[in-house]
This record gives C-alpha cells, sequence and structure tokens, in this order.
C-alpha cells in the first residue's frame, strides 16, 4: 500500500512540475517584448507619449489662433464704430440740390457727332 502510494505522490509530483513547466513558457511568450502583451505595452506607451506631444501642440495652436481671432475682433469692431459714425455725419449733410440724380457723378466727355464707336 505504501508502495502504490508512493508511485500516486511521485505521479502528482511530475504532473505539478509538467504544469508549472507549461505554465512558465506560456507565460514567457505572454510577456515577451517582441510579440506578447509586453509589445502591445511598449507601443501603446511611445504612442501616448507621441500623442502628448501631439495634444502640446495642439493646445499651442489653439492659444495662438485664440490671441489672433481676438485681436482681429477687436479690430474689425473698431471699424464697425468708425463707420457707424461715417455713416451717422453723411446724414447730417444736406441734400446735394445742383445736379438730378440721374446725371452721371463722375467727368462727362462731351461726345463728338464724328466719333464711331
Amino acid at each position: 500500500m505504501e508502495f502504490v502510494a508512493d508511485i500516486l505522490l511521485v505521479a502528482g509530483a511530475l504532473g505539478a512540475g509538467l504544469y508549472c513547466f507549461v505554465l512558465s513558457r506560456r507565460l514567457t511568450r505572454f510577456t515577451d517584448l517582441e510579440n506578447g502583451v509586453g509589445a502591445a505595452v511598449a507601443v501603446l506607451s511611445s504612442q501616448v507619449t507621441d500623442l502628448q506631444a501631439a495634444l502640446e501642440t495642439a493646445q499651442k495652436t489653439a492659444s495662438h489662433s485664440s490671441d489672433s481671432l481676438e485681436d482681429l475682433t477687436e479690430r474689425a469692431e473698431g471699424a464697425a464704430k468708425r463707420l457707424e459714425l461715417m455713416v451717422a455725419a453723411l446724414h447730417d449733410l444736406p441734400p446735394d440740390t445742383e445736379r438730378p440724380p440721374s446725371q452721371p457723378t463722375g467727368p462727362v466727355f462731351a461726345r463728338h457727332a464724328g466719333d464711331a464707336r
């Protein structure tokens, strides 16, 4: 009976050793830096670094664009105020009564009867 118990104990130890060996090989392949999850983690880490750099660049560009847009808006508001003042000043001018509105406002050139068009 002891002999059978010893055989079963050795078989169990060999089975556990084989299981540990297979598990060890799977774990090494799993954490391999070229093919396994280790490679995926390394790639993701480098992508995170690249994305952080791209985000910083985008933030700087957005900040610069925002500043430029604020300057342009201020200039446009100033121009609009000046235009409003000019239009208001035009309303204060007396109407031009010297020439009828149907005549051209620019220089008029006399046409000769012999001119050919």
